[in-house]
This record gives structure tokens, C-alpha cells and sequence, in this order.
């Protein structure tokens, strides 16, 4: 059992970068485009709207796997200022726990970008496809 489900790691990797990207990207196209139009992204202060073409232009690059090291490695230190700034210090006194402070999937997504940058993108990717081509 342990071997068959080792020989998937390899499109599970994929799968999840694709999952991650495409979480990211709806919301950098949530806070630059206002898509779904929701009462909380509409009038956003500027750190957080470049904090939205981040998302939306490295979760871009994510999903489709293109320069998936930087692009994650960019994103997991955004959700790292996000979950501080954004979660843990928006109160005049600091809320440590995520569940109180909102702050879970800034962690998750923070520490899933931070494996990817370090695991890569997988291959079912176009960083896959380029060194392919590269080698041939």
C-alpha cells in the first residue's frame, strides 16, 4: 500500500501546487477585480491591494507551475506579513491563536508555499515542460 501511494507523490506534488495557486489567484482576483463582488474587498487600503496583485500575478504563475520556486517562495512570505500584520496585531493587543484571529489559512497557505518553493513544482508543470525542452 505505502508503495503504490509513494509512486503518487510525484502528481499529488502537482496537484497540490495547482490547488494553492488557484486559491491565491481568486483571491488576488477578489481584492484587483472585485470578483465575486463581496462587501469585504470593496474598499481596500493600498497594502492590501498589492498584496492582491501578488495573488493574483504569482498565483497565477503557481497554477500553471512557471517559476514555481520564487513565485512560492514570494507567496509564503506574503502570507507570513499577512497573518502578522493582517491577524495577530490588527488589535491594539495581540490575538496569538489563529482560530481566535482569523489567521488559519494565512498559516497553511504560508507554510504550503514555503514546501513548494522548496519541493518545486512538480511534473505537471510548465517549469517541467521547460527542462524537458531544455534537455533535449
Amino acid at each position: 500500500m505505502e508503495q503504490m501511494i509513494a509512486k503518487s507523490q510525484p502528481v499529488a506534488l502537482s496537484l497540490m501546487r495547482f490547488v494553492v495557486g488557484l486559491v491565491l489567484f481568486a483571491f488576488g482576483v477578489a481584492k484587483i477585480l472585485k470578483y465575486p463582488a463581496m462587501e469585504y474587498f470593496a474598499n481596500l487600503p493600498p497594502l492590501i491591494l498589492a498584496a492582491g496583485w501578488i495573488e493574483l500575478v504569482l498565483g497565477g504563475l503557481l497554477t500553471i507551475g512557471l517559476f514555481t520556486r520564487i513565485s512560492a517562495f514570494i507567496l509564503s512570505g506574503e502570507m507570513a506579513f499577512a497573518y502578522f500584520m493582517g491577524h495577530m496585531f490588527r488589535d491594539p493587543e495581540p490575538v496569538w491563536h489563529p482560530l481566535l484571529n482569523g489567521g488559519s489559512l494565512a498559516i497553511v497557505l504560508c507554510f504550503a508555499c514555503l514546501y513548494l518553493a522548496t519541493a518545486g513544482g512538480g511534473p505537471l508543470s510548465v517549469d517541467a515542460a521547460r527542462d524537458k525542452t531544455a534537455r533535449s
